[in-house]
């Protein structure tokens, strides 16, 4: 039996740039020295008009191959995460395999999960390959989220950035992603919800949490994801390290959903660890949803290396709700 290994990373980040001094001039309100320390997040890149999941996907896939020496043709499925499709229909993956040239006897699929989805996808790369549905997986990530917010919010505006990250998953003879756990509490919806754009009417749609304080499409109940994330994710951890008969100290390190520094601050307190054993790298990209992990694990790659012989727990959690993790071992 063949498995999942993830290879190369490649990140593409939108060219405009708002940074907090930005925000600042424009809303002299607002305290953006606060916000940064509870954020963690001094600058975001904000996807142009224009531009689209797609177009963020397209050009991280396409640095992917250049920058790797990577056979495009040798790509046999692509998985995207996004809840910001192009369109209603068609599936997007459809629109990247034509966009990027792929043969044809491929699959393609969509799947819509937002700060869990990188551990989703994969979980769904690593049972193709093991089912011997596919031997080279490009799983692909890209958010716009900030086409959901209105320029006046405080809250989301400060917090979210576009992105888009290609991941190559490649067979590996043995094992280096085990023991997924997954999540799931639809009663939270009403805790980060766009409500508006799909097809329940209004008047039967899930309503915010509270009363919204900003006219954004998107709606977050910040309080209430910290709680839910303080309250399921030490389990989460708890139950993967038992399945891997491994404790807590045996792990390398926690690659966690890169939300912010203060939701990121409460779990390390909660689950007791030093802040190097729980890497943060989202000052310069803000939260870019399903793209954190990638950009992340690309991140502490190029800077301090991963060893392979050690393992990580990787973990995504928040609209849904939802949340996910596995070991990982880098190969």
């Amino acid at each position: 039996m063949k498995f999942a290994a993830i290879g190369p990373i490649a990140a593409y980040l939108p060219e405009a740039v708002e940074t907090n001094e930005m925000l600042q001039a424009a809303n002299p309100q607002w305290n953006m020295d606060e916000i940064a320390v509870k954020t963690g997040i001094v600058q975001r890149h904000i996807a142009s008009p224009d531009e689209c999941s797609s177009d963020l996907a397209v050009a991280a896939a396409e640095k992917l191959f250049l920058e790797n020496g990577i056979d495009r043709q040798s790509i046999d499925f692509v998985l995207f995460c996004t809840q910001t499709p192009d369109y209603y229909l068609p599936t997007t993956a459809c629109l990247i395999q034509d966009r990027l040239g792929l043969r044809n006897n491929i699959g393609a699929l969509d799947f819509n999960l937002g700060c869990s989805g990188y551990v989703y996808g994969l979980s769904l790369a690593d049972g193709l390959i093991r089912a011997g549905l596919a031997r080279r997986i490009l799983l692909l990530t890209a958010e716009t989220y900030s086409k959901l917010i209105h320029p006046s919010d405080r809250s989301l505006r400060t917090i979210f950035g576009d992105a888009g990250a290609a991941t190559l998953i490649e067979t590996s003879d043995e094992p280096s992603l085990v023991h997924f756990q997954f999540g799931t509490d639809g009663g939270g919806a009403n805790t980060l919800i766009a409500s508006g754009g799909g097809f329940r009417p209004p008047h039967r749609a899930i309503a915010p949490r509270h009363k919204k304080r900003w006219p954004s499409d998107l709606y977050m109940d910040g309080p209430e994801l910290i709680s839910f994330t303080v309250a399921r994710i030490p389990d989460l951890v708890n139950t993967i390290c038992g399945l891997g008969n491994v404790s807590l100290g045996d792990i390398h390190r926690l690659f966690f959903h890169q939300a912010t520094f203060k939701l990121l601050d409460e779990l390390r307190r909660a689950l007791n660890v030093s802040a190097d054993k729980m890497p943060v790298r989202m000052e310069q990209v803000g939260n870019t949803v399903c793209c954190t992990l990638p950009l992340l694990i690309e991140q502490i790659r190029r800077e301090e290396g991963i060893p392979n012989d050690r393992w990580n727990m990787l973990v995504g959690f928040g609209v849904g709700l939802s949340w996910a993790g596995c070991l990982w071992r880098d190969i």
